[in-house]
Order: C-alpha cells, then sequence, then structure tokens
C-alpha cells in the first residue's frame, strides 16, 4: 500500500501533536506530586509538658496482718462441786465481776461454819489460860510454884493462841472458797459456747475451761513487715530522705478483706525485736478501737503504716512514664532549645496514679505528659497548652503543672 506526500506530512504531523500533548501531561502531573509532597510534610508536634517541682509528702506502706484477741480469758473453777446455774447467755457481751456460773455451796458452807465454832471454842479458852500463866508467873518470883509449872502453863497459852490464829485462817480460807462458788467474769468482753451444763462435777483450776471470753474492743492488728523493708526505710532516716512525723506517724489506717476502709484509726504500740525465721519478717502491733464489733479475731487485714514526710518528693503523673525493652523506666523531657531528650529514671513506688522518683529529673525539668507517642529523642517539638495537646489516643489531657 502506497501513501502520497500529503499523508505522510499528515501523520508526522498528527504524532508529533500527540507527543506533545502527552510530554504536557506528564509535566503538570510531575508538578502536582511534588506540591502534594510537599503538602504532607509532617509538622512540629505538639506536646504538654508539666514543670517538676519538689512537693512534701507523707510516706506510707501497706502491710499484710491479722486481727486477733485484745484479752482472752479462760474460765475454769477454783473449788470443787456441782454446777448448779448458768447465769449468762452464749455468745452474750458480760461484764468484769458478772456471776457466770453458780457452784453448789452447801458443803464448803458447813465447812466454813465448823471453823467459826473452833475458832469461838479457841477463843474462849484464851482469857483463862492467859489470866493462869499471869498467876504462875508471880508465883514463881515468890517460889510458890515450880519453874516446870510455869512453863506448862505458858506453853498451854502459846498452843490455845495459835490454834485460835489457825482457825481464823480456817474461817477465811471457807469464806474465799465460799466466795469461789460464784463463777465471775474476770474482764469485759463476748463470751462463747459453755462446755459445762447445769449438774455437771467440777474440779478447782481443770484443765478445760468452763467458757472463754474474749476482749474485743479495741482489739489488736498483728503486721507482718520484712527485714528487707525494715533495714531501707532506717537507711532512708539515717541518710535524711524522710523526717519523722511525731505523733502522727504512729496512726495506722485499716483496710478490710473487702477493699473497703475501716473508718477508725489504729494506734501503733510497738514494733518487735525478734525476726521470724519462717518468713524473714518482723511484727508490728496495732490496737484499733471496735465499737460496732466489725473486726473479728483472725480476720485477715491490710493497714497503712505511715513511714515519715519526704519535704522534697518528686511526683510525676503514671502516664509520662515509658519502659525501655529491658523494662526500664524513662521519660521525654523537653530542655531549653525545645529539643525531645530521654532521661532514664529511677523509681519509687506508685502513690496514686503518680510515680514517686528517686533520681533522673530534678526540679525545672519539663517532662512530657501527653504526646509522648509523636516524639523521638532530639526531635524538636511545640510546647502547648495541656488543653490544645493531645494524646494519640485521642485521650484527654492533663493540665500543666506550673
Amino acid at each position: 500500500m502506497q501513501f502520497s506526500q500529503k499523508s505522510i506530512r499528515r501523520l508526522i504531523t498528527v504524532t508529533l501533536t500527540f507527543v506533545a500533548v502527552m510530554m504536557s501531561l506528564f509535566g503538570f502531573w510531575g508538578c502536582k506530586d511534588r506540591q502534594g509532597a510537599q503538602a504532607k510534610t509532617p509538622p512540629t508536634p505538639e506536646v504538654a509538658v508539666m514543670t517538676v517541682e519538689p512537693q512534701r509528702i507523707v510516706l506510707t506502706t501497706e502491710l499484710p496482718g491479722r486481727t486477733a484477741t485484745y484479752r482472752i480469758a479462760e474460765i475454769r473453777p477454783q473449788v470443787n462441786g456441782l454446777i448448779q446455774k448458768r447465769l449468762f447467755e452464749e455468745g452474750a457481751n458480760v461484764k468484769m465481776g458478772d456471776v457466770l456460773y453458780q457452784i453448789d455451796s452447801a458443803p464448803l458452807q458447813a465447812a466454813l461454819d465448823s471453823a467459826k465454832a473452833a475458832l469461838r471454842r479457841s477463843e474462849a479458852n484464851v482469857p483463862a489460860i492467859r489470866a493462869r500463866e499471869e498467876r504462875f508467873k508471880k508465883l514463881l518470883a515468890e517460889k510458890v510454884v515450880s519453874q516446870q509449872d510455869y512453863d506448862d502453863v505458858a506453853a498451854a497459852l502459846r498452843q490455845t493462841e495459835a490454834d485460835t490464829q489457825y482457825w481464823r485462817g480456817m474461817r477465811k480460807a471457807n469464806q474465799i472458797n465460799m466466795e469461789y462458788t460464784k463463777v465471775r467474769a474476770p474482764i469485759s468482753g463476748r463470751i462463747g459456747r459453755s462446755s459445762v451444763t447445769e449438774g455437771a462435777i467440777v474440779t478447782a483450776y481443770q484443765p478445760v475451761p468452763l467458757a472463754t471470753i474474749q476482749q474485743l474492743d479495741p482489739i489488736y492488728v498483728d503486721l507482718q513487715q520484712s527485714t528487707t523493708e525494715l533495714l531501707r526505710l532506717r537507711r532512708r532516716i539515717e541518710e535524711g530522705q524522710l523526717n519523722k512525723d511525731g505523733s502522727s506517724e504512729q496512726k495506722v489506717k485499716l483496710i478490710m478483706p473487702d477493699g473497703t476502709p475501716y473508718p477508725l484509726e489504729g494506734t501503733l504500740q510497738f514494733r518487735d525485736v525478734t525476726v521470724a525465721p519462717s518468713t524473714d519478717s518482723v511484727t508490728l502491733r496495732v490496737v484499733f478501737p471496735n465499737p460496732e464489733g466489725v473486726l473479728m479475731p483472725g480476720m485477715f487485714v491490710r493497714a497503712l503504716v505511715i513511714e515519715g514526710v519526704n519535704e522534697h518528693a518528686i511526683m510525676i503523673p503514671q502516664q509520662a512514664v515509658s519502659r525501655d525493652p529491658k523494662g526500664d523506666p524513662f521519660v521525654f523531657i523537653v530542655d531549653a532549645e525545645d529539643n525531645v531528650q530521654m532521661c532514664p529514671l529511677t523509681l519509687d513506688r506508685a502513690i496514686g496514679d503518680q510515680w514517686l522518683v528517686t533520681d533522673g529529673i530534678k526540679q525545672g525539668d519539663r517532662v512530657i505528659v501527653e504526646g509522648i507517642l509523636k516524639v523521638r529523642p532530639g526531635a524538636k517539638v511545640k510546647v502547648a497548652s495541656a488543653a490544645a495537646a493531645k494524646t494519640a489516643d485521642g485521650a484527654p489531657t492533663t493540665p500543666q503543672a506550673k
């Protein structure tokens, strides 16, 4: 097939036009891509910071423990006899001096009456024998009676006086035994079940108690503190990191087994000096008022014990602390040139929603608390107000500390 020169020129013209149009389109798209790349350049991230300021805090430690009876009394008879009456209700509160049991007193009453009669007889003989001894003493001086006769009368007098003292003691002993037939409560508290009923024979000081009384108001709470914590606390006090806080240091707060706080404060009574070998811990005994009987012996509880006061504590929000691959804590701070720096931390403990910091940052440092996921060490940031800054997940911000 043959083409004319005119057709060939027309084909060349169309081809060149098509190439020019395509090159123009490519140039337009290239400019647009460059403009889009420039538009997608990320802006300087905004972060919220808090300025570190030391503050005064009271440090406490949470210790486990169990409640224990303040006082306990096992009721035992002090005389032999038959239980005639039980005069209390099991599980009730009794007062010191209340009569709990009545033991048959008839045999002891008879012994008391016999001792009284013997005492009266002995006392009746004393005046006559004493008068005779006085007469014999005068007659001995006049040598009317022999020395032997006087000695016999003097010995009879001393024997009668001794008998009088003996029966006086027997009367007192039987009076005491009569009083012991009324078994009384030695302390106030709640009494448990009775181990005997009416008609039971009991013996003096028997090994099995008749009942047990427990005083529950106040009540003890025995806490366990490890020797490691105890030594650390002493070291901090010696180094001046903690100060004693006077009487408030003896106050203890209690947390019930269901997690609710006990409304009344206790008082630290003493810290034991002996370490338990099985647990490597020492016992702290605390006394708590228990007017409503909420605390019962044997309950597992937790207590907040005041360690001391840190006058220059550095606290930062927990949300500001991150962890490296090894699990070590660190924070990002903003330096004077608004550049991000990473600072490793040494943490003491969590207090509420904050960490207590012992090393790593100092007063005046600006710690990033919002926008942590948008920064990296060395990057430049814009410090915004806490209200304007947002975390990466859109959570509300924390107001900036002044």
